[in-house]
């Protein structure tokens, strides 16, 4: 019997939660030929022996914690559906919401469960996430009411083609999103809601793994356009080192080095986009054609 529909579900250390989660999968997913895995990333609860007790579940371990995305790779590899659903063990996705997107499935590359009435318990990773998702929407130049949602559908082969680039933390999410609109892929956002996290604290570290998806956001863009990172920042470099220039010469009559400086390093930059876009166009043409 072919697989069509694969769900890759990552846990770590969530026995307490994931029984629920798996039965209620088990009741919306559709009545064609699908497979649910469970990655126990290495888990110290006994998270896939709970796991492995529910009827029709294929548990993977990970001898070593890999992390979110490297939980996620696992599950990847392992899938045989053409299409893979990523739902959280922890319970904040309600299953039943799984249904929205499969409705979705003919119709786009990707479905991402757009979270509504998400409860953020602090400020400071609501303007994270706020600041996060103003850079992704400028870089890619669309609109982005999700950026790194657990509950996703997308192709498989699409992730397989992207799986070097995808981090193994949990800005694999933020990453996929990224890669798959600025290739022009067809993403479509669907509101589901969200339950407040039960048990322990997320493991998601404001600062670190911000600064960890920022730069991997800066990556992804530069691949695929690289002039929309270099071209801001000449623009800045030049428009600094013209108003210095401009400043010196009305106040002393004197062109200043740091304003040569930095009118010099806004061009080199510039040259540097440009062969970076260069480039960036030709592996893409390359990969075309393989």
């Amino acid at each position: 019997m072919q697989i069509s529909l694969s769900v890759v579900v990552p846990a770590y250390n969530e026995a307490p939660r994931i029984v629920p989660v798996l039965e209620g999968l088990k009741t919306v997913l559709p009545d064609q030929a699908y497979e649910i895995i469970v990655v126990d990333d290495g888990s110290t609860d006994g998270t896939g022996d709970v796991a492995s007790q529910v009827e029709g579940i294929c548990v993977v371990r990970n001898p070593q914690r890999k992390g979110y995305g490297g939980a996620i790779k696992t599950g990847t590899r392992r899938a045989k559906g053409k299409w893979i659903l990523f739902l959280d063990a922890d319970g904040q996705h309600d299953p039943s919401e799984v249904s929205k997107l499969l409705v979705e499935m003919d119709k786009a590359d990707m479905v991402i469960g757009s979270r509504q009435g998400e409860s953020l318990r602090r400020a400071g990773k609501l303007v994270g996430r706020r600041m996060m998702r103003t850079l992704a929407e400028f870089l890619v130049e669309s609109t982005i009411p999700d950026l790194n949602s657990g509950l996703r559908l997308v192709r498989r082969d699409l992730i397989l083609d992207y799986i070097s680039l995808l981090p193994n933390g949990f800005s694999l999410s933020t990453t996929l999103t990224l890669a798959l609109i600025k290739a022009g892929h067809t993403v479509v956002f669907v509101p589901v809601t969200v339950n407040v996290r039960e048990g322990g604290a997320s493991r998601v570290r404001i600062f670190r793994d911000g600064v960890r998806t920022v730069m991997l956001m800066v990556r992804i863009i530069t691949m695929f356009n690289p002039l929309k990172i270099f071209l801001p920042i000449s623009c800045f470099l030049w428009f600094i080192g013209f108003v210095y220039l401009f400043e010196e010469i009305i106040r002393v009559f004197n062109i200043a080095d740091g304003a040569v400086l930095l009118i010099i390093g806004g061009t080199i930059l510039f040259f540097f986009g440009i062969l970076a876009d260069q480039l960036s166009t030709l592996r893409r043409e390359n990969q075309r054609r393989e």
